[in-house]
């Protein structure tokens, strides 16, 4: 990948500087009430703050669908952003037009100023190129600090780059860098682990990893489909049994390519769902037929973690068990942890990243461990199907 940072940005004192961030965080009575992805971008806006730049911020919140709604408003998350930055941060009611304009001729070298929900356009969504020119119109610079939204070809997050001088924020470029160490040019062996519930939600995903990596992990619910498809009765567990067919494609595929399918060997089981039920740990060949398997066993852990030693480069996206729930947790626990403690004695380059990826690695309390934990959501997973992604190829193409 070859994209400009911010470190290839000089004399930027005075300049009008457009920086896409997501700030599509979640709010409960007007407040927000995680605020890391407005931590995660604060870096970039504080550097070019510190230059001499006028800050203007172009973000989301919600889904408008192209008409101005009051509670989706980004004058709710203005007040958190102060909070973190610790400076003043004007609003302006409009992204384009009058209102942006006089917003931005009266901010001073250093101020920062957010621009309303540029979703209240349908233009932004159809990245149609008339509102592209009218939010460039407000800048001289642009610079993508949300690669969460890069995935979409939208008017903030690709089409700008079409009009301004384009750059990747420091969050972008962090994210970028952990990306190409994962699975653009990774340190052989590479191992994944991906769990979840359902194999039809991650596909693509599958198919691609087992082109890229050593040895593919799979766990969680969607474990259960595999299990099936080699002909294991899985009880009541969740399966989707009409996908079999695919998950013989998939272990086929991996079979050609060479990549190790490590599925679990044993499994805890319990005939409820439901913290603190009652449970066992049985062979995968030996599920009881009123009972569901909510995570896997202790030798698959030790089978996972051997795979975990032998790795140069992890990827992770999923837990390998029902986490939220105690004891279904235990796996998932037990491979971050060990994950972890290789990164941290610097043998493993370990990303991560997907919601339930994060809650469960902040759960085992090892995110801050792993070399990169991304936020990103969907574009992290389409980056892991092998997709493109609009709002980075726009800024290589840029350079």
């Amino acid at each position: 990948m070859t994209f400009n940072t911010l470190d290839d940005l000089t004399d930027i004192a005075g300049k009008r500087v457009l920086v896409r961030v997501d700030l599509n965080v979640p709010v409960k009575d007007g407040r927000v009430t995680d605020a890391t992805r407005i931590e995660r971008v604060a870096p970039t806006i504080r550097e070019l703050s510190e230059k001499g730049g006028k800050v203007i911020l172009l973000a989301h919140f919600g889904r408008p669908k192209g008409e101005a709604v009051a509670d989706m408003s980004l004058a709710l998350i203005a007040p958190a952003v102060e909070d973190i930055l610790d400076q003043r941060v004007h609003f302006a009611a409009d992204c384009i037009g009058d209102k942006a304009a006089s917003a931005i001729a009266e901010l001073k070298n250093g101020d920062v100023l957010l621009l309303e929900n540029t979703r209240f356009y349908k233009g932004e969504e159809k990245n149609d190129a008339d509102f592209a020119a009218a939010l460039a119109a407000n800048g001289d610079i642009y610079v993508n600090d949300a690669f969460s939204a890069a995935h979409r070809a939208h008017a903030s997050t690709e089409g700008l780059a079409r009009h301004l001088p384009a750059y990747a924020g420091r969050t972008m470029q962090a994210e970028l860098e952990a990306l190409e160490k994962g699975l653009g040019k990774p340190k052989k062996p590479v191992v994944a682990i991906v769990g979840g519930a359902k194999v039809s939600t991650k596909i693509d995903l599958l198919m691609n990893l087992v082109t890229k990596v050593d040895a593919l992990v799979i766990g969680g619910g969607m474990a259960n489909t595999f299990l099936a498809a080699k002909g294991i009765n899985v009880g009541k567990s969740l399966c989707e049994h009409d996908l079999a067919d695919l998950a013989n494609q998939i272990m086929a595929k991996a079979e050609t390519a060479n990549c190790a399918i490590v599925l679990p060997v044993d499994g805890v089981v319990a005939r409820e769902f439901k913290a603190g039920a009652d449970n066992e740990v049985v062979s995968i060949e030996a599920i009881p037929a009123d009972a569901m398997v909510l995570d896997v066993g202790p030798k698959s852990v030790d089978a996972i973690n051997d795979w975990i030693s032998k790795a140069a480069t992890l990827v992770w996206n999923g837990p390998l068990g029902a986490f939220e729930i105690a004891p279904f947790d235990k796996a998932t626990v037990a491979a971050a942890k060990h994950a972890a403690s290789r990164t941290k004695s610097g043998n493993l380059v370990s990303v991560a990243g997907g919601g339930d990826t994060v809650s469960a690695l902040n759960h085992a309390e090892v995110a801050d461990d792993f070399s990169y934990v991304s936020t990103a959501g969907g574009a992290f997973l389409e980056w892991m199907e092998g997709k493109p992604l609009p709002g980075v190829d726009i800024l290589n193409q840029s350079r």
